[in-house]
């Protein structure tokens, strides 16, 4: 199984047997938790973090604690991702072609650019 799915079924079984967090504002308090020991694996303005298994750990655990607020709230991840998924390719497929419509190569836009597009494309 992918492991957003298993994640799911894991917790479905533990809330199926009572192992659950009573409300959703808890949940939320847990991935908060969980991103700040993931952001605790970095110095200040290094992208590569310290222990590298660990900051994976902890990636894990928010990936996981917010598969649990989904629950918690009635939205199907696996979905939701997808649905982001395509959102970011429709955007992306419209800077590639509002660069070309502007005379552009869209492989030398500026960072500044590719936002001013991203911008556009979220407004369509």
């Amino acid at each position: 199984l992918p492991a957003l799915i298993k994640a799911m079924r894991i917790q479905d079984k533990a809330r199926g047997v009572g192992f659950d967090w009573e409300v959703k504002e808890d949940v939320w308090e847990k991935v908060k938790e969980e991103i700040e020991e993931f952001q605790n694996c970095f110095e200040v303005g290094n992208p590569i973090p310290i222990n590298k298994e660990e900051a994976e750990s902890e990636l894990g655990d928010i990936l996981f604690s917010l598969v649990n607020y989904a629950r918690f709230v009635d939205i199907n991840p696996e979905q939701a991702l997808e649905k982001t998924n395509q959102k970011f390719i429709k955007r992306f497929n419209y800077i590639e072609a509002a660069s070309k419509r502007d005379g552009k190569n869209w492989e030398t836009l500026t960072l500044a650019e590719m936002d001013a597009y991203w911008e556009e494309a979220k407004n369509q």
